[in-house]
């Protein structure tokens, strides 16, 4: 069974001084000029932070951050999260740049009731990735009590959030992923119905058995994005130059005729905006799914997709949210996306969003919307893994 972090006592039994807890957290965020762009992440894990600060502990957060290859490279440096964390909490971080250096372990041995020391991107060492033994048990001598609140990795199996755990005899996981677990595993275990799955981007193979999975719990499942343009070639529809995974038609075709025998409404877009010719031409086109012209490229779905699909979200009392329906970096085609969430926050339903490239496109849309849905997932694949049904490494761990 997970532990949850209100179980832990984080007071010394033989000293007025807290102990000192080992955080993994995930900062894994977009940094332009030194600065973050996204704070989301790091917003999510200060509730545990200040949870364990508030119990007197000393805090030691440890992170990756992007793919270094196992060399320092300034680009990937959590030095820039660090002082997002500082900004946001409005207080001083000490910050080691060697994650298992002697005078990092110092700086944790010595830390003072109530101060946070930041690690230096785990991933900086290959070892972090391959589950080395030997940097497990260097990265557990930074502490006494092991949390893990980094969902986004959860699916991972390496040093810091698989390895290490074997190291401490003290560990759970923090308030992020206890709401994740919350929503993820127990809110869709027996959801209010119906149940609407929504589910887009380019990919299908990441999310075959998310859609499998859900043939039997959803009474909708809507499909958008280029995803959307592969299940049409299944049904023998023409897509003109948009894009597709043709080696996944068959895929596609299976999934059907799976939904089709269990009675699992499958709706794909009816209309389409897109542009003609090349991506970036310019030359805006709308067009029925059934005349779509050969030099047409789907970026969008279209008025009467969005009607369809929002009638759907307003009859629904359960919803979960994986992918954009169109090419929503692009304001020309973020239309259809963002109309889905005004429905899903108009309908005031329980809402469950994750993935990536959702989450940036509800912020690009409206920061201020994200606080409206029930839930929003900080892992792509953890999620996407969890909602399939499969267990995360990183949690079983924390259960021995």
């Amino acid at each position: 069974m997970l532990r949850k972090i209100s179980t832990i006592d984080f007071k010394s039994s033989n000293t007025t001084s807290g102990k000192t807890v080992l955080i993994r957290v995930d900062y894994n965020v977009p940094v332009e000029n030194e600065l973050v762009t996204d704070d989301y992440r790091i917003l999510k894990s200060i509730p545990t932070i200040k949870y364990c600060l508030d119990q007197g502990a000393k805090v030691v957060l440890m992170s990756h951050m992007g793919r270094p290859k196992g060399k320092f490279n300034n680009k990937y440096s959590l030095i820039p999260a660090g002082e997002k964390l500082a900004e946001l909490l409005e207080v001083p971080i000490k910050f080691s740049e060697d994650c298992i250096s002697e005078d990092a372990i110092d700086v944790s041995k010595n830390l003072k009731d109530g101060e946070i020391h930041l690690l230096e991107n785990l991933r900086f060492y290959n070892e972090e990735i391959e589950n080395n033994s030997d940097f497990s048990s260097q990265l557990a001598k930074h502490g006494s009590i092991y949390i893990n609140d980094a969902f986004g990795t959860a699916h991972r199996n390496h040093a810091s959030n698989s390895g290490i755990t074997k190291h401490f005899a003290t560990k759970g996981m923090g308030l992020l992923i206890e709401q994740e677990m919350k929503f993820l595993s127990e809110k869709l275990s027996k959801p209010s119905k119906p149940l609407t799955l929504i589910i887009g981007g380019a990919k299908i193979d990441t999310k075959i058995a998310v859609i499998e999975k859900f043939l039997d719990l959803a009474d909708n499942i809507i499909i958008g994005g280029a995803m959307a343009n592969t299940f049409l070639l299944a049904m023998d529809y023409k897509i003109g130059m948009s894009l597709a995974e043709k080696d996944k038609i068959n895929v596609a075709k299976n999934l059907l005729k799976k939904a089709s025998k269990k009675g699992t409404n499958i709706l794909l877009p009816i209309d389409f905006l897109g542009e003609l010719d090349s991506f970036g031409s310019g030359k805006i086109n709308v067009s029925d799914a059934k005349d779509i012209p050969e030099n047409m490229i789907c970026e969008d779905i279209g008025e009467k997709s969005i009607k369809l699909f929002t009638d759907i979200i307003s009859s629904s009392q359960t919803l979960l949210w994986n992918g954009t329906l169109g090419v929503a970096e692009n304001p020309n085609f973020s239309v259809g996306t963002n109309r889905i969430i005004d429905a899903i926050i108009e309908n005031q339903l329980t809402s469950i969003v994750g993935g990536g490239d959702t989450v940036a496109a509800i912020r690009n849309y409206d920061n201020s919307l994200i606080e409206k849905f029930s839930h929003v997932s900080t892992g792509g694949g953890s999620c996407l893994e969890m909602l399939s049904g499969k267990k995360l490494t990183a949690l079983e761990m924390l259960k021995k």
